[in-house]
């Protein structure tokens, strides 16, 4: 890295700017526009890393990854025009997953703008609902300033992505500029105050309910909250997707909110008398369509803790709300003065029952029990292992029958972005080469970014990934077969045969299409020693963790 002012070229300069801020990766497809940085990036190999992706949103997709797996943003460059409108979609899921990340996007030369130049896109107008800062840098010798001011505005107040486009011809100009370094991280802390009243709502409480999620957490923050909820006897749900925040073995855990939500536990929710609302935005998904949690005038007394301002009393009213960061409120919770004998113990202590009991899997259809896969996968990996997934009807099992035992083990899109599982777990592998890593996919799923098992093998990364096979888009099915019974249309799908895929690729893999046969073939792939695929032929008829197709194909026609 530089560390005096020399006459570099841009694209020099906007790589010690990276280096100068703590990034050590890059998720790219390589595009002319910004050859002059691939040009540094080439002489400062041990301590920037380039990854080379086929496909622009499998880039961004492991960017967002990177950047939720270590609070660090995830850096993703990208050419002007096609390049930028295929990584927009990891923009989106960084932007609602509250993940920090940059996007670089190679622009077109200076002279040639709003003249709708080849590949020309206007990138204010395009990300500028979709990120929390859109910005075009027209002059090299300011790149320092712009790449601090895009880290700092990723992470600060409610963590999300940032956009800078660069022009081709500004990264080939020279100019000499002295490194920024990263600017100190200002978090917002409660008050005192805000502590007392909090602690007297909760105390006033008979059938309290904590409710986690969100972005800006670390294993500390997480930790402290777990300790301050089992002191209280304080169950605790995660909002959708982030169910490793809390310790899936602890007493107080009870749940997740989202598509595999229990019964009991929405009802618990609507049941409570109070909400404490730990950095969750509390979304659609989360409240099963704002019905568990009424808007604007919530039945149930909320406490609204947010990093963001903006949030608190945006869709609810809160009776208490709270600007502050994850590790901010987490520390001020543990400086609360125990409750002592809390009159809901046996509530929390009948919603951990509920939970448990429905660990539990039922009858699945067909020669593969999906309950048994993940018996297996749960008996097989460690603590640590970082389990991955995309979006569909598959993940039900996943975050049904997998408990999380650590922080950021588990990677997958609260926006509900299919193909996200395959390159979310080769960012893990780049940030974890020692850990497990398993990825969830569909098979639509799998083959939105299914190019990207060549990334595993160019860059020697070693995920196994589950393609979970029913030959359909089985979600959107599901919903038409609610809607129009009899009537498929759209959702049948011809696949490949998965293994033969993979292994053209160069890729350990197998098909499973009994029971008895996925045990032996899982330990298999993860001794594979490279990336491995396993093929799990399921019955269409499963179609999720509590129904199956055909009841509700019989409950519709009714």
């Amino acid at each position: 890295m530089t560390h005096s002012p020399i006459p570099r070229s841009g694209g020099a300069i906007l790589a010690d700017a990276l280096i100068a801020n703590g990034a050590d990766t890059v998720f790219c497809v390589p595009g002319e526009s910004y050859l002059p940085f691939l040009d540094a990036a080439a002489d400062r190999r041990e301590s920037l890393r380039v990854v080379t992706c086929r496909h622009e949103g499998g880039a961004a997709y492991m960017a967002e990854a990177f950047g939720k797996l270590t609070g660090r943003p995830g850096v993703c460059f990208v050419t002007r025009g096609p390049g930028a409108c295929h990584a927009a979609v990891g923009v989106h899921t960084a932007f609602q997953d509250s993940t920090p990340m940059v996007l670089l996007v190679g622009q077109v030369e200076r002279p040639f703008r709003t003249r709708e130049a080849f590949q020309e896109v206007e990138y204010r107008q395009m990300f500028g609902p979709l990120a929390k800062w859109v910005a075009e840098v027209d002059d090299p010798a300011r790149l320092p300033e712009y790449v601090a001011r895009a880290y700092a505005a990723a992470v600060g107040g409610r963590p999300g992505p940032v956009v800078l486009a660069v022009p081709e011809d500004m990264l080939a100009d020279v100019a000499t500029v002295p490194d920024v370094g990263p600017r100190p991280l200002t978090l917002p802390h409660p008050g005192e105050d805000d502590l007392a009243r909090l602690r007297l709502l909760l105390s006033a409480a008979r059938r309290p309910l904590a409710i986690v999620g969100g972005g800006g957490w670390d294993a500390q923050a997480a930790d402290e909250v777990r300790r301050f909820l089992e002191v209280n006897a304080l169950p605790v749900a995660a909002s959708f997707r982030c169910q490793d925040i809390i310790d899936n073995d602890s007493a107080v855990y009870v749940g997740e909110l989202g598509t595999s939500v229990s019964p009991q536990l929405a009802r618990r929710v609507r049941e409570a008398d109070l909400l404490l609302v730990l950095g969750a935005r509390l979304g659609e998904m989360s409240t099963q369509g704002y019905s568990l949690v009424e808007a604007p005038e919530p039945r149930q007394a909320l406490i609204h803790v947010y990093p963001g301002a903006e949030e608190i009393g945006r869709v609810y009213r809160p009776a208490l709300g709270i600007v502050a960061a994850m590790p901010a409120i987490a520390k001020g919770l543990l400086r609360l003065e125990p409750l002592g004998e809390v009159p809901w113990r046996a509530w929390c202590e009948e919603a951990r029952s509920d939970y448990e009991n429905g660990q539990i899997p039922g009858a699945c259809p067909g020669d593969l029990d999906m309950g048994e896969v993940m018996r297996v996968v749960r008996e097989r990996l460690p603590p640590d292992a970082i389990v991955c997934n995309g979006a569909g009807n598959y993940t039900g099992w996943v975050q049904r029958f997998y408990r999380y035992r650590r922080f950021r083990t588990q990677l997958g899109p609260t926006n509900g972005s299919m193909g996200y599982g395959l390159p979310a777990a080769l960012a893990a592998k780049s940030v974890y080469p020692e850990r497990t890593v398993v990825a969830f996919a569909g098979d639509g799923c799998f083959l939105m970014t299914g190019q990207e098992l060549a990334t595993a093998v160019q860059h020697d990364l070693d995920p196994v990934i589950l393609v979970v096979n029913n030959n359909m888009y089985g979600t959107i099915r599901m919903h038409q077969e609610k809607m129009y019974p009899g009537r498929a249309m759209a959702t049948d799908l011809v696949n490949p045969d998965f293994a033969a895929l993979a292994r053209s690729f160069g890729a350990h893999a197998e098909v499973v299409e009994r029971t008895a046969e996925f045990e032996p073939a899982f330990d298999r792939a993860l001794g594979a020693g490279k990336v491995a695929l396993l093929e799990l032929r399921i019955d269409p008829d499963a179609i999720s963790t509590r129904t199956t197709l055909s009841a509700i194909r019989g409950q519709s026609s009714k």
